[in-house]
C-alpha cells in the first residue's frame, strides 16, 4: 500500500477555519481523514501540510511511527506549533487509515477499551464563540450553566476572568467570584466547572483569582501563566488546593515534561491537534501517567478533532475527561457526519471502523476559507493584554 495524495480542505466556523486532511493510497476508496485546525494561522498550516506531504509520498501509510519520525525530524528545524499541527492532522489520518485496513474502530488500534463510557464538558452556550468569549455578564454565566445541566452535562467550563492586568485590582477579583457564583448557581452542587484563565494573567495575579474562587470548588483552574512559563504555573499550584490544568498550546511531551517535574500540574491537556497527532498525544499521556497526572485533552476545534478525542480517551488509562464544542456553528451535522452523540453527558464507544466520520465535501464548499482576525486586547494605557 501507497500514499498517493495529501489534501487539505479549509471550512469556515466563525471563530475559526476547520483544517481538515485527506490522505489517500493506491487502495481504491481507502483514505483517511485527520484535522490540524490552529486559530489564525490557517494558511501557514495549510502550507506546512503541503510541505510534509512530499516528505511521506509513495510511502507505506501503516507505518505510523516511522512517518511520524521523517515528518518529525527530516526537515531539521523541529517543528512549532504550525508544523506540528500539519503533522497533527497527517497523523490523525494515518491512524484512520490503518485502522479501516483492519476493519477496527480506531480505539481498538490504540489499545482496546478502558471503559464502558466517556465523561465530556460543555462550554457556556455550548460553545457558541459569542456566549463563551462575549458575554460575560451574571445572568448569562447562571443561565447558561443551567442550560448545560438541563442538557444533561455534569461538567462545564467557564471564563471567569477577562482581560486582566498583571496586577489587577479588587474590582476585577470580584467580578471573576460573581462570575464563578452564578455558574455555581445555574450549575448547582453537583456540576463540575473548570475555570479557564488563558494564559491571561501572572503567577502573582494568577494566585490571587484562585483565591476568590477556591469557595466554589472549581473542578480545576486551566492556564494560570503563558504556556512557556512552566515555573509560574508551579507556584500557583503550591499556593492554591484547586488543581491546575495545562498544555493546550505545548507540543511535545519534552515540554510536558517540565511541568510534571516542577509538579506544575494535576491535569494535562495536550491538543490532538497541535501536539504530534496521536502517536505523540499516546507518549504524552503514558508519560502523564508515570507522574500521576490526569489527562482531559483541549478541544475547541472541529468534529473530526472531536471524535479523535472520543477514541484516544477510550483508549487511555489515566483519561479524566473530554471538552467538547457541540454549539460553534449550526452547520457542524452538515459538513460531518459519523460523531459519536452525547446522551447524558457521555458518549458510548462507535464501532465503526476508523474514526467513523465522513466529510461532505460539497455542503462543505458552501463555507469557504474566509480571514479571522485574532481577538486584540489592550490594557487601559494601551498596552498589549492577552486574549
Amino acid at each position: 500500500m501507497k500514499i498517493t495524495a495529501v489534501k487539505s480542505f479549509l471550512v469556515n466556523a466563525k471563530l475559526r477555519n476547520w483544517i481538515f486532511v485527506r490522505v489517500e493510497t493506491d487502495v481504491p476508496g481507502l483514505y483517511g481523514l485527520g484535522e490540524a485546525t490552529l486559530e489564525f494561522q490557517t494558511r501557514a498550516v495549510a502550507g506546512a501540510i503541503g510541505d510534509l506531504a512530499q516528505l511521506i509520498m509513495g510511502e507505506d501509510p501503516l507505518n505510523t511511527e516511522h512517518l511520524w519520525q521523517v515528518m518529525f525530524r527530516h526537515p531539521f528545524f523541529k517543528g512549532g506549533i504550525v508544523t506540528m499541527s500539519a503533522l497533527s492532522g497527517i497523523d490523525q489520518a494515518l491512524h484512520d487509515i490503518k485502522a479501516k485496513h483492519l476493519g477496527i474502530p480506531l480505539w481498538q488500534l490504540l489499545g482496546g477499551l478502558c471503559r464502558k463510557r466517556l465523561r465530556m464538558y460543555d462550554h457556556l452556550g455550548g460553545g457558541n464563540s459569542d456566549a463563551v468569549y462575549n458575554s460575560a455578564a451574571v445572568a448569562s454565566f447562571r443561565d447558561k450553566a443551567a442550560q448545560s445541566r438541563a442538557d444533561g452535562f455534569t461538567a462545564v467550563k467557564i471564563l471567569a476572568v477577562g482581560k486582566t492586568a498583571p496586577l489587577d485590582g479588587l474590582a476585577a477579583l470580584r467580578e471573576a467570584a460573581a462570575l464563578m457564583a452564578a455558574a455555581r448557581e445555574g450549575g448547582g452542587d453537583d456540576m463540575d466547572i473548570m475555570v479557564d484563565l488563558h494564559g491571561r494573567t501572572t503567577a502573582a495575579m494568577a494566585i490571587q483569582y484562585a483565591q476568590v474562587l477556591e469557595p466554589y470548588r472549581p473542578f480545576f483552574i486551566e492556564e494560570p501563566c503563558q504556556p512557556e512559563d512552566w515555573r509560574g504555573t508551579a507556584r500557583v499550584a503550591r499556593a492554591t488546593r484547586v488543581p491546575i490544568a495545562a498544555g493546550e498550546r505545548l507540543v511535545h511531551r519534552h515540554e510536558f515534561l517540565h511541568l510534571l517535574q516542577a509538579e506544575a500540574i494535576a491535569v494535562a491537556q495536550p491538543d490532538v491537534c497541535h501536539a504530534g497527532g496521536l502517536t505523540e498525544v499516546k507518549r504524552i499521556a503514558a508519560l502523564c501517567d508515570a507522574f500521576g497526572v490526569s489527562m482531559a485533552p483541549h478541544n475547541p476545534l472541529g468534529p473530526i478533532a472531536t471524535m479523535v478525542n472520543i477514541h484516544l480517551g477510550f483508549a487511555t488509562p489515566n483519561f479524566l475527561i473530554q471538552e467538547v464544542m457541540r454549539s460553534d456553528v449550526p452547520w457542524r451535522d452538515e459538513i460531518v457526519s459519523g460523531v459519536t452523540p452525547i446522551i447524558g453527558g457521555y458518549v458510548e464507544p462507535s464501532m465503526a471502523p476508523g474514526t467513523g466520520v465522513e466529510i461532505n465535501f460539497e455542503a462543505a464548499q458552501k463555507y469557504p476559507f474566509a480571514e479571522v482576525q485574532p481577538i486584540q486586547w489592550h490594557q487601559h494605557d494601551g498596552s498589549v493584554a492577552d486574549w
